[in-house]
């Protein structure tokens, strides 16, 4: 039986993990709102929130999750390429709105979206107190694509992500993922399996080794802040 969360105490802690629903995959609980406090302790536990307009506030806990090791990146041959010569720049914490405008935005072959006004305001809040943190990936002086998340500790929580121009996102991804192994994060959370995203190396791994890994990387030392100062490593 699903858990009713109170939407009036934030910092109440959701019900364990193992108690989330086989079918559909993952879902723990209901209700609840997207304080903050609410949505750091989600990812803290292994828990992300996922709806539309027409539904309630769910939130989920899959198993397998998929991750990234950043030191198990892949780059196939023709995404080098796209990073040696289709003239991308990329920016960090630059244009957080925007990504998350161009991420909300209808997909082909989709009707509707998941980020909804109130998500994109949560996550919004969570940029200006240094959690949340956009990849800006710019060609010819317009936003091409990017992506967001949250950063806790030594783990980065990626949300979603969006290409304008063909190969913008996996751009984006790369040049995160390396930045992400320079200052010491040690998994990337990608919560459900793509083929886009397993094919830049993300693997399956049992959601109780995914918990383990949060309690090992989560508490490092990991300073909420602006990665705007963050550089794009070389392309190459």
């Amino acid at each position: 039986m699903l858990s009713l969360l109170d939407p009036d105490d934030p910092a109440a802690p959701f019900p364990p993990v193992e108690q989330a629903e086989r079918e559909p995959d993952g879902l723990l609980a209901v209700g609840g709102d997207l304080h903050p406090t609410r949505l750091l302790n989600a990812y803290r536990a292994g828990i992300f929130p996922w709806y539309t307009d027409q539904q309630p506030l769910l939130w989920w806990s899959p198993d397998p999750r998929t991750v990234l090791f950043p030191e198990r990146l892949k780059v196939s041959r023709s995404l080098r390429k796209s990073l040696r010569n289709k003239g991308f720049g990329v920016t960090f914490d630059q244009a957080f709105g925007q990504v998350i405008a161009g991420c909300a935005a209808p997909r082909q072959g989709e009707a509707g979206t998941w980020i909804t006004p109130d998500m994109a305001e949560a996550y919004t809040r969570l940029h200006r107190m240094g959690h949340a943190h956009s990849v800006e990936v710019w060609r010819e002086g317009e936003l091409a694509g990017g992506l967001y998340g949250v950063a806790m500790g030594r783990v980065f929580f990626g949300e979603s992500m969006f290409s304008r121009v063909t190969d913008a996102s996996k751009v984006g991804f790369v040049h995160l993922v390396r930045q992400l192994q320079a200052h010491g994060f040690h998994l990337i959370d990608c919560q459900v399996h793509t083929r886009h995203l397993i094919s830049l190396g993300a693997e399956e791994i049992p959601r109780r080794e995914f918990v383990r890994q949060l309690d090992r990387w989560c508490p490092e030392a990991g300073v909420p802040g602006s990665w705007a100062h963050w550089p794009a490593p070389a392309s190459a």
